[in-house]
């Protein structure tokens, strides 16, 4: 039980404003406290659970206050943002219907799995939302994400060349699972000591849960 409340669990979308806006907090986090920080990606709720938000009266609506918001808070961060080009996820902003083939997400929510397995999630996270959600035109061609990844002490060939997508795709779907039973849907959601933290600005009332914890480094 002692490494399970050591643990903080980060449910994170490759597709999320918000999980990428939360990504520098999470290595401070790491810095900062005797805990591990675990990766679990989830597929972003367009696939997940699309009634959630798209199939509602007021998708339009709550749509565009996400983007109008996350940009802010961007703004509000001193964070660089540029909706997606191509977007992780194929679908009509208009009719939000979801495309079937799907050629982004798949990859990038398995080479995060595979990246956490070499303990190395949260820094691929880091690396790849700076690049989908930075500026980057065309952020899945040539060697940009090779780059991105090699500036943070990844190897992208080494990681993708045993790479089981299918294989990878459970362990998401195991993770959808443990974001439910952890107490939330949404992301980025932080989960430690069986409690849930949802939103990028909520980083902050963890950070208050661990001190209380005594789980601050030392200086």
């Amino acid at each position: 039980m002692a490494d399970e409340l050591k643990t903080v669990d980060v449910f994170f979308s490759f597709r999320s404003p918000y999980s990428y806006l939360v990504t520098p907090d999470l290595l401070k986090l790491r810095a900062d406290y005797n805990v591990e920080v675990k990766l679990r990606p989830v597929l972003p709720i367009a696939l997940r659970a699309k009634g959630a938000l798209f199939d509602d009266p007021q998708a339009q609506l709550k749509v565009g206050y996400i983007l109008t918001d996350a940009f802010r808070r961007a703004e509000f961060l001193g964070m660089k943002m540029a909706w997606p080009s191509p977007d992780p996820i194929v679908q009509d902003l208009t009719t939000f219907e979801v495309a079937e083939d799907q050629p982004y997400i798949y990859r990038l929510s398995a080479l995060g799995i595979a990246a956490e397995k070499l303990g190395k999630g949260i820094d691929f996270a880091h690396a790849a939302s700076h690049l989908i959600f930075g500026g980057t035109e065309n952020w899945d061609q040539g060697d940009h994400l090779k780059n991105a990844l090699a500036d943070a002490g990844i190897d992208l060939d080494a990681l993708e060349a045993n790479l089981n997508i299918e294989d990878c795709l459970k362990e998401v779907e195991a993770n959808q699972a443990m974001l439910e039973k952890a107490g939330h849907w949404g992301v980025p959601t932080m989960a430690f000591n069986g409690e849930p933290f949802f939103g990028q600005d909520r980083i902050d009332t963890l950070r208050w849960r661990l001190d209380q914890k005594g789980l601050k480094k030392a200086d």
